[in-house]
């Protein structure tokens, strides 16, 4: 099996609903995301996928959340933006660019949220 991983990062803010605390209070992180493709064969140039077309995919998700109050952005507004949830949310993102761009040879493996330098959240399949 052969994976690729690419790594990016944004700013946003959000608060915990349900959660008694200093998190129940608005605040920002300084999120790094790291999103990792499997798959059992690679394309005729010996990729599994080009590197550029997966930070493409994720670029677009970063691009929507970055700078902004997550809890103001669906599915947040219903959703609790935590770490956890954030993974799942990027997980499916990726999932569906692949999807799109016929990337049908490969599938997202895991994503993790970095929420500090020593707390992450992962989610896969």
């Amino acid at each position: 099996m052969f994976e690729i991983t690419v790594e990016d990062s944004f700013a946003a803010g959000h608060y915990l609903r349900n959660y008694q605390g200093k998190c129940e209070n608005p605040h920002g992180h300084n999120y790094r995301v790291r999103v990792t493709l499997a798959g059992p064969e690679l394309d005729k140039a010996g990729l599994l996928v080009d590197f550029k077309e997966l930070r493409e995919i994720i670029k677009q998700v970063i691009e929507r959340l970055d700078h902004q109050m997550l809890n103001d952005l669906a599915p947040f507004t219903e959703l609790n933006p935590s770490a956890e949830n954030l993974a799942k949310y990027f997980y499916d993102a990726t999932r569906d660019g692949l999807h799109q761009s016929g990337g049908d040879r490969v599938y997202v493996k895991d994503v993790t949220v970095f929420e500090t330098d020593s707390t992450t959240a992962r989610y896969s399949e």
